[in-house]
């Protein structure tokens, strides 16, 4: 018995010792919220299209051209098997991209209705921002863009807006495409 009390009387001194000798927990730190999309420049601008919006980003593939559709439609590519309608944006907003033509990429939209690839300038892959930098209007907005940006968030000084694809896939203009229309 008397054995049993010296080992029980050494594990206490040595949980004793533990608590004297043992560090703090580190601090803690609070961990803000992100929201995360895909990152993009179009016409000197910076914009995020939502993660579920964009299915796919590619480089530009070779295409062909079709008759009689507007201008900023560059024309229609095969992408493993499908046929890949490519849209200049910045065409369709009445201007050039701005990007030299090696950066520029292609996003994909695909909702259960319309599968298109949007060619931008340049796609800067997945971005994070901290949610308490979301503001429900980006600033200085472009008459075009207002129904298609949904707010801004800011990261590093720079203003990202963003861009919804599932608003543009609503566009009237946008999904007739045809020339005349």
């Amino acid at each position: 018995m008397a054995e049993q009390q010296a080992a029980f009387q050494a594990l206490v001194e040595l949980a004793h010792l533990s608590r004297r000798t043992a560090k703090g927990l580190p601090a803690q730190v609070d961990i803000k919220p992100h929201w995360s999309g895909i990152g993009f420049s179009l016409l000197g601008r910076h914009f995020v299209a939502p993660m579920g919006e964009v299915s796919e980003m590619l480089e530009v593939p070779s295409y062909t051209r079709l008759p009689g559709v507007q201008p900023w439609v560059k024309g229609v590519a095969n992408v493993r098997g499908r046929l890949l309608p490519l849209l200049d944006m910045g065409m369709f907003f009445g201007q050039r991209l701005t990007g030299h033509r090696k950066r520029q990429r292609v996003l994909i939209l695909e909702t259960e209705n319309l599968y298109s690839g949007l060619i931008v300038d340049q796609v800067f892959g997945m971005q994070h921002f901290p949610m308490d930098t979301y503001k429900p209007a980006a600033s200085d907005e472009d008459e075009q863009l207002v129904p298609l940006v949904t707010g801004s968030y800011e990261l590093s000084g720079s203003e990202w807006s963003v861009f919804s694809l599932a608003n543009l896939a609503e566009d009237a203009r946008f999904v007739n495409a045809a020339q005349g229309n």
